[in-house]
């Protein structure tokens, strides 16, 4: 087990060195010179040149990746070509925003998504059944942008219960702070819970058809139990596992959903720094989220082999 996790650590170590390249050239191959977007329209030349060499944009690229990596292993990220800051501070603002977001988002599709794949499977081909997957066809096919907008439009609007966009932090006042968040977490984790619901359908019906179920209605076992112990337990690898695929998804989703509800977490950063080809917040942006990505993704191999057996038995033999 233990060389299982080192292969998968040392797997994913390559992976984010291959983002790094891929985000260095990508944000590179961005249509627009950066050094002309802070230096106006009718900069002189003169000035262009000298803000291309403040900020290394004169050198070869594979001297600026040198330099990029450099910078890395130093923890520093560079500085916003826009207000001079750290992007490590400009981050760390934001970060805990997106990941509030996230996380409020994760919750509701867990417990929408989960619980109503488990009630559509136990009652399959009934109306709770027809009712859950109605809701899952529904939460796919409509777009974040437009399930946001009416969301503002019922419950901002029409009902007044919660605000229409803007953030407060946490820190000073959390109740605010949630009544905010929870109409952007409600649209983010609709889609999310859809997906959630039909995978988790589709494995409870499986677990509830297999013999150790028999077996254990054949012991005597509540229904409750069987479902709840025996056939979702079992069905939760499926799930785990859609936890981790999807979180790109939930990512791209949190872009538009921050932008339409004012949020300054990781999307609105992201669109703006693209606006402003501002380089070293793009190269930032992206390169934690896809650490992040990776992280989840690893810890996601380690919550699946926790929770079947057969996976450890493989691992354990292959260590």
């Amino acid at each position: 087990m233990g060389w299982y996790l080192l292969r998968r650590a040392g797997a994913a170590l390559v992976v984010i060195f291959l983002a790094s390249v891929l985000v260095f050239l990508g944000v590179r191959a961005l249509p627009g010179d950066p050094a002309l977007v802070l230096a106006g329209e009718d900069a002189s030349p003169s000035v262009i040149a000298a803000i291309r060499t403040e900020y290394g944009l004169d050198k070869p690229l594979p001297v600026q990746y040198v330099d990029y990596l450099s910078q890395l292993a130093h923890g520093n990220m560079g500085v916003s070509t826009q207000d001079k800051l750290p992007v490590t501070q400009i981050l760390a603002e934001r970060l805990p925003i997106t990941v509030e977001l996230a996380a409020l988002a994760i919750v509701i599709a867990v417990l929408v998504g989960v619980g109503a794949g488990t009630i559509a499977a136990v009652r399959r081909g009934k109306l709770a059944d027809y009712a859950a997957t109605g809701f899952g066809l529904v939460g796919l096919s409509v777009p974040h942008f437009w399930l946001a907008l009416l969301a503002i439009l019922v419950f901002a609007v029409g009902w007044g219960v919660l605000p229409a966009s803007g953030f407060v932090s946490f820190t000073v006042d959390p109740l605010d702070n949630l009544r905010r968040m929870v109409l952007p977490a409600l649209v983010l984790g609709t889609g999310f819970a859809a997906v959630l619901m039909r995978q988790t359908r589709s494995a409870m019906l499986s677990s509830l058809s297999a013999d150790y179920i028999r077996t254990a209605r054949a012991k005597g076992l509540s229904e409750a139990r069987v479902v709840g112990l025996h056939a979702l337990r079992n069905s939760l690898t499926t799930v785990v596992t859609v936890l981790g695929l999807q979180l790109g998804a939930l990512i791209s989703g949190a872009v538009v959903t921050e932008q339409i509800f004012v949020i300054p977490g990781f999307g609105k950063l992201t669109i703006d720094a693209v606006l402003t080809r501002n380089y070293p917040v793009i190269q930032g942006v992206v390169l934690v989220t896809v650490v992040g990505y990776v992280v989840i993704n690893l810890l996601v191999d380690v919550a699946y082999a926790a929770l079947n057996p057969r996976t450890r038995l493989v691992a354990a033999a292959d260590g």
